[in-house]
């Protein structure tokens, strides 16, 4: 019994070795995605809400400079999905729906990553601190989070095999 790669792994082996192929549609989703979850975290929790800043263990001026770096963080890199995917899209053979699947993943593993990494391993914000138990809150911010990047994923998956 052989065991074959599903072809998203070789995607990823591909970008490590440097030999990629250049017109394809799901970094730039993944980056388009990345942007969209960091943007909408910056005005939805930081800002509209005023729940937390990206760095809440110091002073307000820090917190709010450290927001300001993360919103230009992230607004940077959503202009520079849709750049590419603009430009992509005219050369590209994949379907849209790997730009889709590449929006989902990258909204969905980076608020996996926040919500882990940088909310509980280094515990530089958390959702709500000013709520008496914020274990709901980062359970619906994670089970969000999986929700997507699951989506994406099954997405690809679906998207790559091959019609029968």
């Amino acid at each position: 019994m052989r065991w074959d790669p599903p072809p998203d792994m070789e995607e990823v082996v591909g970008m490590a070795t440097g030999q990629r192929d250049r017109s394809s549609l799901l970094l730039p989703g993944v980056l388009v995605g990345i942007g969209i979850a960091g943007t909408l975290d910056e005005v939805i929790l930081h800002q509209l809400l005023g729940w937390h800043h990206f760095y809440d263990r110091s002073t307000t001026t820090v917190g709010l400079v450290s927001d300001g770096i993360f919103h230009l963080f992230s607004t940077a890199v959503l202009v520079l999905g849709v750049i590419q995917l603009v430009e992509r899209r005219r050369t590209s053979p994949d379907p849209p729906r790997i730009a889709l699947a590449g929006i989902l993943l990258g909204a969905g593993c980076f608020n996996l990553y926040d919500g882990t990494i940088q909310h509980k391993l280094l515990r530089l914000h958390q959702i709500r601190p000013a709520a008496p138990n914020d274990l709901p809150y980062d359970l619906a911010y994670l089970a969000i989070a999986a929700a997507l990047a699951l989506s994406g994923a099954l997405l690809l998956r679906r998207t790559r095999q091959p019609t029968t």
